[in-house]
C-alpha cells in the first residue's frame, strides 16, 4: 500500500504560512478585467515555456508566445508540438478544477500523457503504460539521476498510487503537500516511455487547484523548476529513497516564491485598479512614499503611526504624516480614530 513517509518540518510550515498569506492577498484583489486576462495569459505562456525548455525545448519564451499565438516559427517541429501539446494540457486541467471533479482515475492521466505526447511519440505508445526499463536522465547534463521501477511494476503502482489520492483528503494532508506527493511520485513510477514530467508537474498543479490553491490561474511552478534544472532533479533524486521530507521543502519553498512573486505584482495592479476607479481617471501624482502606504494598507489591512517604521524607515514621522494627509484630501485612505492608536484605512 502506498503510504509516502515525509516529516513536517519548520521549512515546510513557514513556506505554507507563507503561501497562506500570499493567496489572501491575491483572491482578494481587485483587479481591471483587462490586467487579470493578461495576467492569466502570462502565466499560460510561461508554464508551457518553462515546462518544456526543462524538458531540453530549443525555444526561447518569444518564440514560444508565437506558437502559443498562431503564428509561423522556425524551429523543430517537435519542439513546436511541445508548446502546443502543454497548452491544451493547462485547459484540460483548468476545465477539470472547474468542474470540481472529485476523483483522479488512471485513464485521466492517461489522457493528459496522450495530449502531452501528441504528434511526438506513435498513437501506440500515447497514453499506454510503458513496457520496457528506462532511466531518468538530467537534460542539461546527460547524467543518469534516477532508474525508475520495473515496467511490470507500473499498474500495479499506478493503482495504489491513485487508490491513495482519492483516499487521502485535505484534512489529511495539506493540500500544498499532496500536490507535492503527486509530483514526485508520478516522476518516481514513471509509468509512461517519455513525457513523464510534463504529466507530474499537469497532475500536481491540478491537485493545487482542487484544493482551492488556484490563485486566480496567475502562477507558473514551470519557471521555478527551469530556473535551477540541476536543484530540481537533484531534489527530486534526493526522496527516491522513500524519505519526501526534503523534496517538500523544495517544492513548498517553490510555491510560496512564485505565489509570493504573484502577490506583490497584484499589489501593484490592485493599487492602481483602485486608483483608477477613486478618484474616476482622473491623473494626480503619487510620491513613492505614499505608493508604500498605500501597498501597505492593503496588504495589512490598516496602518497605525507606531508601523510607520514598518513602512518607511528614512524620513521623519511628520513627513510619513503629510503623505497620509495628502492621501485622506484625495479621498484615498481615511483615519479612524483620534488618538495615536488610530488606524488609517482604504475608503
Amino acid at each position: 500500500m502506498f503510504n509516502p513517509q515525509f516529516n513536517i518540518t519548520n521549512k515546510v510550515l513557514k513556506n505554507i504560512g507563507l503561501i497562506e498569506a500570499a493567496k489572501e492577498v491575491i483572491n482578494d484583489a481587485p483587479l481591471l478585467p483587462l490586467w487579470e486576462k493578461q495576467f492569466k495569459e502570462d502565466a499560460i505562456v510561461r508554464t508551457a515555456y518553462h515546462g518544456t525548455h526543462i524538458e531540453g525545448n530549443k525555444l526561447d519564451i518569444n518564440e514560444a508566445k508565437d506558437v502559443l499565438l498562431g503564428k509561423d516559427v522556425i524551429g523543430r517541429s517537435r519542439d513546436i508540438q511541445e508548446i502546443i501539446n502543454y497548452r491544451k494540457v493547462i485547459q484540460l486541467i483548468e476545465d477539470e478544477a472547474k468542474r470540481k471533479i472529485e476523483r483522479l482515475t488512471e485513464d485521466f492521466i492517461k489522457k493528459i500523457h496522450r495530449i502531452v505526447v501528441y504528434r511526438i511519440l506513435g498513437e501506440e505508445e500515447g497514453g499506454k503504460y510503458r513496457l520496457k526499463q528506462v532511466v531518468i536522465r538530467n537534460s542539461e547534463t546527460g547524467e543518469v539521476t534516477f532508474r525508475p521501477p520495473q515496467a511490470v511494476e507500473v499498474p500495479f503502482l499506478m493503482r495504489e498510487f491513485v487508490y491513495w489520492v482519492n483516499r487521502i483528503s485535505d484534512d489529511d494532508i495539506h493540500p500544498i503537500l499532496k500536490a507535492g506527493v503527486v509530483h514526485h511520485e508520478l516522476v518516481r513510477i514513471h509509468p509512461f516511455i517519455d513525457g513523464n514530467g510534463r504529466v507530474a508537474r499537469g497532475m500536481s498543479t491540478l491537485v493545487l487547484f482542487l484544493g482551492n490553491y488556484d490563485t486566480r490561474k496567475f502562477f507558473s511552478l514551470e519557471e521555478y523548476y527551469d530556473k535551477d534544472a540541476v536543484s530540481y532533479y537533484e531534489n527530486l533524486k534526493k526522496a527516491s529513497d522513500g524519505d519526501l521530507t526534503s523534496w517538500l521543502e523544495y517544492f513548498t519553498q517553490g510555491v510560496a516564491i512564485e505565489f509570493e512573486r504573484v502577490r506583490k505584482k497584484v499589489l501593484k495592479l490592485s493599487k492602481d485598479t483602485y486608483l483608477k476607479q477613486k478618484l474616476g481617471g482622473k491623473q494626480i501624482f503619487l510620491t513613492e512614499r505614499q505608493v508604500k502606504i498605500i501597498e501597505y494598507i492593503q496588504s495589512i489591512g490598516y496602518l497605525q503611526n507606531q508601523n510607520f517604521s514598518d513602512v518607511i524607515t528614512d524620513v521623519s514621522e511628520d513627513t510619513i504624516l503629510r503623505d497620509i494627509q495628502e492621501l485622506i484630501t484625495y479621498g484615498i485612505i481615511k483615519k479612524v480614530g483620534k488618538t495615536k492608536a488610530a488606524r488609517y484605512i482604504m475608503v
